[in-house]
């Protein structure tokens, strides 16, 4: 045998910008609600997570602008991050290594968004874990207006 015979074909530019605009859209004016778990703890002790999420957009080549509001701890703060976006196959996948966001630290994270769902692994520092839930789209007040 030479190698695997199911290898998916590149996406032509044309079915890359309709993927990259369902995405863009998708998340867009978007609330992640779900939950995530910390290694080390019972599986039962997992807690609850928001992202609140303005816009989506790319930015250049496969760097995406989040613009989202982050409620970590004690902190609450709207930012604009640049993550870089990579594509598995249509899934979309936030690919995040080391990244130091203001007031919060540096994190490492994948995550993927497919069909309503987002799931992933995170890390900060010496603790990380999993990350899974539901991309509901955001009522007026769910997202902060610009200040």
């Amino acid at each position: 045998m030479s190698g695997p015979a199911l290898l998916a074909a590149e996406p032509t530019a044309e079915e890359l910008a309709v993927r990259e605009k369902a995405f863009s859209s998708m998340l867009s004016h978007s609330v992640l609600v779900g939950r995530f778990s910390v290694d080390g703890q019972e599986a039962n002790e997992t807690r609850e997570e928001r992202y609140e999420i303005e816009s989506v957009e790319k930015f250049s080549g496969d760097i995406w602008t989040f613009t989202a509001r982050i409620k970590y701890g004690q902190t609450d703060l709207k930012i604009p991050l640049n993550l870089q976006v990579v594509w598995a196959g249509d899934t979309p996948m936030i690919n995040m290594t080391d990244v130091s966001i203001p007031a919060l630290g540096t994190f490492t994270s994948r995550v993927f968004f497919y069909d309503g769902r987002y799931a992933g692994t995170w890390q900060h520092g010496d603790v990380g874990g999993h990350m899974w839930g539901q991309i509901e789209k955001a009522e007026p007040a769910d997202v902060a207006p610009e200040e």
